[in-house]
């Protein structure tokens, strides 16, 4: 409706609706795809980064201690020594981050 109204008010001008819609374009991509694309590239850098003893949470929720590294797996340890395998996609965050966001 927005986009109709501006459109009949500036029937004649064809370079102010183009700029308008590169305008809308390099919002949409400064404020919404590129700040997805980092934080994607970060958690790919803390996947590859992943290594034993890391206190990691699933994006299940699940927390507890990286044991074991195997390929694109790990087991996960967690309270009472419960080992469970995950991908490695599976890992959400470092537990400790999670501490020191609350506080």
């Amino acid at each position: 409706m927005l986009f109709s109204i501006l459109l009949q008010a500036q029937q004649g001008s064809g370079w102010t609706s183009m700029i308008f819609m590169v305008a809308i374009i390099a919002v949409f991509y400064f404020f919404m795809i590129r700040p997805q694309q980092k934080k994607a590239k970060d958690q790919k850098k803390f996947i590859e980064e992943i290594k034993k003893g890391d206190q990691v949470v699933t994006i299940g929720g699940i927390h507890g201690r990286v044991a074991e590294i195997e390929g694109d797996t790990f087991i996960l340890e967690g309270e009472r020594g419960i080992r469970i395998k995950f991908s490695k996609s599976a890992v959400s965050m470092e537990s400790t981050k999670t501490a020191l966001t609350k506080k």
